[in-house]
């Protein structure tokens, strides 16, 4: 495996942040770290980063401890974004490469390019206190990936950004995979880990509770999930027989079905009340998965402190 972490584990103030985590990111793959805000992503993050120490456990890159050489191996955008504001868009682009161990004369050919992809050319000499929010969290990331490393960690890359430039972003981190790059990146957005990760790891409370290739993890879970459109109020499908649970989307809803429940049956009800102009099988979408296993992973926890109160 490409990157390894080995039973880590972090407190803060006697507060277990990371919890005896073990994962394996192979090499040339998109790696999601998913789980609710406090679980532990940045935590992880930061300790791969060599920010903070573990207090127990290793991380281990290409088979030995991972060192400073790892680090400048590494593209890092922290969740705590951060440019320095007086400097122009062009000298901080420079200057972060340059801390990763690059010349200038290595990255001026990448610097114009880009800019212009990333609709910043215009921008190149002005200060970084000019840009938009959006503008400068374009180019903390273009400052990320500026000089070509190897494996590229994101924290909550997402935030902030719209529509237009998280497709932007997708389409550069899927180009990255197929040039060899290896993407870590964190998120509480379940829609977004699932359109661009090939794995996963889901931590709650600090613990790992779901991992393995996405395609896995779903088949896991079954086809025990009906995709529905339909038009009209479909606040009544919660009550059909055999539907376990209903979540809404903006644009469908996803019917969990219960135990031996009749997916006919459950259509032609629905049909009988409103119109349908979708009705799909499918696996459950990551983020069904994600509030169910976050969910009995908090009732065992809340178990386990009862126990351990009572004992």
């Amino acid at each position: 495996m490409y990157l390894v972490l080995d039973s880590v584990r972090k407190e803060f103030d006697n507060k277990v942040a990371v919890n005896d985590l073990s994962l394996e990111v192979p090499r040339g793959v998109i790696y999601g770290i998913i789980g609710p805000n406090g679980a532990g992503k940045t935590t992880t993050i930061r300790m791969i980063m060599n920010i903070i120490a573990p207090d127990s456990g290793r991380i281990i890159f290409e088979n030995q401890e991972a060192d400073r050489n790892f680090t400048d191996r590494v593209g890092y955008l922290p969740e705590e974004r951060g440019l320095y504001k007086k400097m122009t868009v062009k000298d901080v682009m420079t200057y972060m490469a340059e801390l990763k161990g690059k010349r200038f004369a290595e990255i001026e050919d990448r610097i114009d390019p880009w800019l212009e992809r990333m609709d910043l050319l215009d921008y190149k000499e002005r200060k970084v206190e000019d840009l938009s929010k959006g503008m400068a969290q374009k180019l903390q990331f273009l400052t990320t990936i500026l000089h070509d490393p190897d494996v590229v960690i994101l924290d909550e890359l997402f935030s902030g950004l719209d529509p237009i430039n998280i497709e932007l972003i997708k389409d550069i981190l899927l180009e990255l995979k197929r040039s060899g790059k290896t993407i870590l990146f964190s998120t509480h957005v379940m829609e977004q880990a699932e359109k661009l990760c090939d794995h996963i790891c889901m931590i709650s409370s600090g613990k790992k509770v779901l991992d393995g290739k996405m395609a896995e993890v779903k088949a896991r879970f079954g086809k025990g999930t009906i995709q529905i459109e339909i038009d009209g109020d479909g606040s009544f499908v919660r009550t059909i027989d055999g539907v376990a649970s209903v979540t809404e989307f903006p644009n469908y809803l996803e019917l969990r079905l219960g135990k031996g429940a009749n997916p006919s049956a459950i259509l032609k009800q629905i049909v009988d009340k409103v119109a349908v102009t979708r009705f799909q099988l499918s696996e459950p979408s990551l983020y069904d998965i994600f509030i169910d296993t976050a969910k009995v992973s908090r009732e065992q926890l809340m178990g386990e402190g009862e126990e351990a109160h009572h004992g």
